[in-house]
């Protein structure tokens, strides 16, 4: 990959940030699994969350499968950051990113993996458990369903993970090879 040529891209996109990493890096945690099964309204409900994208340790093993990743982060103010309706309302903007640099790092390399934030909104009614995703091609899960710690990976990257005031902080990671 060019990273000076993507980086230069990147450079025209409005990210918050973004580091290069290696997936040997990731911190997965039964956890974070715990709070999406127990404090996540979508747990059970779309193939994009748990336990519809397989156990930690699948979805370790899939992530494992790619040596590097690019951790991008947006930043978005919210009114009230405790309305986590309105807070929620935001990932649209952050996923057109995402699928904005997934398109600049496609062209550069063989295969890609995308974790983001959804919980996926794409349909109005997800198929799962009943038939397959109508949109697997446009549908990224969310990085705590595969049990990442994305305060870890934020801390060992250098990218801010806590903003004051009423600012929101989305994450997503490209997975590529």
């Amino acid at each position: 990959m060019d990273r000076e040529r993507l980086e230069a891209q990147l450079a025209e996109l409005p990210l918050y940030q973004y580091a290069f990493i290696r997936t040997e890096d990731l911190c997965f945690s039964e956890r974070i699994r715990w709070i999406c099964e127990h404090e996540c309204p979508m747990y059970g409900k779309t193939w994009a969350c748990p336990p519809a994208v397989g156990s930690v340790e699948d979805c370790r093993a899939r992530c494992l499968e790619y040596e590097d990743a690019l951790l991008i982060a947006t930043i978005t103010e919210v009114g009230d950051i405790a309305n986590i309706e309105e807070t929620l309302s935001t990932r649209a903007p952050h996923e057109e990113i995402t699928r904005r640099v997934l398109d600049l790092v496609r062209e550069q390399v063989e295969e890609t993996m995308v974790l983001s934030t959804e919980a996926c909104a794409i349909c109005e009614r997800c198929a799962w458990p009943d038939a397959p995703c109508r949109h697997p091609d446009r549908m990224f899960p969310c990085v705590e369903s595969h049990g990442i710690v994305v305060t870890d990976l934020a801390e060992k990257t250098g990218v801010d993970f806590y903003a004051e005031g009423n600012l929101v902080t989305w994450f997503s990671l490209i997975f590529y090879k």
